[in-house]
């Protein structure tokens, strides 16, 4: 798929170079991105990403260390990806907190996350995030959890979720809900641990 699309705007040396690149690391990158990202249509997401990246540069020049390159503009595809669903889920978690105090602190952890600096302490909070959602995903009873993830994780709609399971959306909505006081809850735990440290 991707070598017709490159076949078609490519001069011929360059083309037969991405194809090569193509053949020479795209197993390992596709590898590489699927442990870092929640499912293999998001990993193929970013790959299609890179491949476009790397077409549209070398048609300016040629890159001196390519799988450098190419790891690097994964990496960086993959914490955009990652800093976008992180602003969703806690704009979830901050929107209708029960207190002003609490939605406050909420907010000013989600500045944290959701800071542009790319520094080790941002990394490791941008981790433990995600690390504590899946741990508080895994104590909801498993219905609510197939709901939040499907919903927010995996983008389905609660109408396609009520096609897949036969339950009304209502209950569907519901069970989110749940979920996401449950999270909240954990979120917050986790924001009073950090600004302790």
């Amino acid at each position: 798929m991707h070598n017709t699309l490159i076949t078609a705007v490519m001069p011929e040396d360059k083309n037969s170079h991405i194809i090569q690149t193509i053949k020479s690391y795209g197993k390992n990158l596709l590898s590489f991105i699927r442990g870092k990202v929640k499912s293999d249509a998001d990993a193929e997401d970013i790959l299609q990403d890179v491949w476009y990246q790397f077409s549209s540069v070398i048609n300016a020049g040629p890159i001196e260390q390519t799988g450098a390159w190419l790891y690097k503009v994964a990496n960086n595809k993959i914490t955009d990806k990652h800093r976008k669903k992180s602003e969703t889920l806690l704009d979830d978690m901050v929107t209708g907190s029960s207190g002003d105090d609490e939605e406050e602190d909420l907010a000013d952890f989600k500045s944290i996350l959701l800071t542009e600096s790319n520094t080790p302490e941002t990394e490791y909070l941008r981790n433990l995030f995600w690390e504590q959602l899946f741990f508080a995903l895994d104590e909801l009873p498993a219905k609510q959890r197939q709901v939040f993830v499907w919903n927010e994780l995996e983008d389905i709609s609660f109408a396609e979720m009520a096609e897949m399971t036969g339950d009304n959306i209502q209950t569907l909505v519901s069970r989110k809900r749940y979920a996401v006081l449950h999270l909240r809850d954990r979120l917050k735990e986790l924001y009073n641990e950090i600004t302790k440290i």
